[in-house]
């Protein structure tokens, strides 16, 4: 089990990530991959009571891979974080399987409060570059969080979030394929799409004025 759980972490860098060239590479330069298997250790002591031991070896992972895991985070399987530098994962956060995670991504709470706090990640949920999911609310299976959103409530299934506030752009709007959508840089941008709108209801203004301007230029001459 531990040797196949290894292989499987190694296969879904090659899955998700075309820069990877080798076994060797993936090894030895890929500090998501180093982050995941020091958590799992520091995972197991956390599950022990050894909290001191857990948040040592996290607070080391930290150091050298420059992302931040609490050891209490529960982690799904096939999970893969890309770049990585700057992700924070709470305390009581609960990540599903097939999730993937890019640069700057915070899963993180509100407040002070004790319990569950941080957010729960479905399975095969993409959240992209930046974006900050804050609060104990769920993120449904097969979503996508856009670059730099700020999430702060929940989050069906088969949705796209967008924007600061985030808000669902796109829910059931698409057909869920087997394989991980990676492709995060086609998400919609609703702001661009309302200053789309804005400016094609000018452009129509502009040209009832220039008719108006004609006809009334035309009764002036006559």
């Amino acid at each position: 089990m531990f040797w196949k759980r290894l292989r499987e972490d190694i296969q879904v860098v090659f899955e998700r990530d075309p820069a990877a060239k080798s076994v060797f590479e993936v090894l030895l330069c890929y500090p998501g991959l180093h982050a995941i298997w020091l958590h799992r250790v520091a995972h197991a002591l956390y599950r022990r009571r050894l909290f001191l031991l857990a948040r040592l070896l996290s607070h080391l992972g930290r150091f050298l891979t420059g992302i931040e895991i609490h050891p209490g985070a529960k982690i799904g399987r096939r999970f893969f974080i890309d770049h990585g530098a700057g992700v924070v994962i709470g305390e009581t956060t609960e990540i599903g399987d097939d999730v993937t995670l890019y640069q700057g991504v915070t899963l993180g709470g509100t407040g002070k409060e004790k319990g569950k706090r941080h957010p729960t990640i479905g399975n095969n949920v993409v959240i992209s570059a930046g974006a900050k999911i804050l609060g104990s609310f769920t993120v449904g299976d097969n979503s996508k969080i856009g670059a730099g959103s700020v999430v702060l409530k929940p989050v069906p299934p088969n949705c796209t979030v967008v924007g600061v506030p985030g808000r669902v752009v796109v829910r059931e709007g698409q057909r869920v394929r087997d394989a991980i959508d990676l492709r995060h840089d086609q998400i919609p941008d609703p702001v661009a799409e309302t200053l789309n709108r804005f400016e094609a209801e000018i452009k129509a203004l502009k040209q009832k004025l220039a008719a108006l301007e004609t006809r009334l230029y035309g009764e002036d001459k006559s």
